[in-house]
C-alpha cells in the first residue's frame, strides 16, 4: 500500500494506491464493467464528481496481458502510466523490468523521471 500526493487536483487529501496483478477469464470489456460495478458499489458517482479529484475509489486497468486496446472507453496500456509516480513504483515492485507492450523503455526509466512526485510506502506486500 502507498500514500501518493494528489497530481492533477492538489486541492485534497492524499491517495491510497494499490497494484494487483491476477488472473481472469474476462475479456478487457468485461474487466471493465467488473471494475465499474465495484466502484459504484462502493459509492462513486462519476456524473458528480470533480476529473481527477477526490474519489470514493479508483480502480484502473493498466495491462491486460500484452494486449494493446484501443476503443471509446478503455485504453490499454493506461495512458497514464509513464508519468505516475503512484503506478509505477508498485508496478516495478511486482516486475522490476517490465516493459509496456509496444515500448522499448523500461518502466524504471519513467519512474525515474517522476519519481519526485511522492509516493510512500505505507505497508509492505503480503504476498
Amino acid at each position: 500500500m502507498y500514500s501518493s500526493r494528489p497530481l492533477y487536483v492538489t486541492d485534497q487529501p492524499d491517495f491510497l494506491n494499490f497494484v494487483l496483478s491476477g488472473k481472469t477469464t474476462l475479456s478487457s470489456q468485461e474487466l471493465l464493467q467488473f471494475t465499474q460495478h465495484i466502484e459504484t458499489k462502493y459509492g462513486r458517482n462519476r456524473a458528480v464528481e470533480i476529473k481527477k479529484g477526490p474519489r470514493t475509489l479508483d480502480i484502473d486497468i493498466l495491462l491486460y496481458d500484452d494486449e494493446q486496446v484501443f476503443t471509446d472507453n478503455l485504453i490499454i496500456p493506461h495512458p497514464g502510466i509513464k508519468e505516475r509516480a503512484f503506478v509505477l513504483l508498485p508496478l516495478l515492485k511486482l516486475n522490476p523490468t517490465l516493459k509496456l507492450p509496444g515500448d522499448a523503455k523500461y518502466l524504471k526509466d519513467y519512474y525515474d523521471a517522476c519519481k519526485h512526485q511522492g509516493i510512500y510506502e505505507i505497508l509492505e506486500s503480503i504476498i
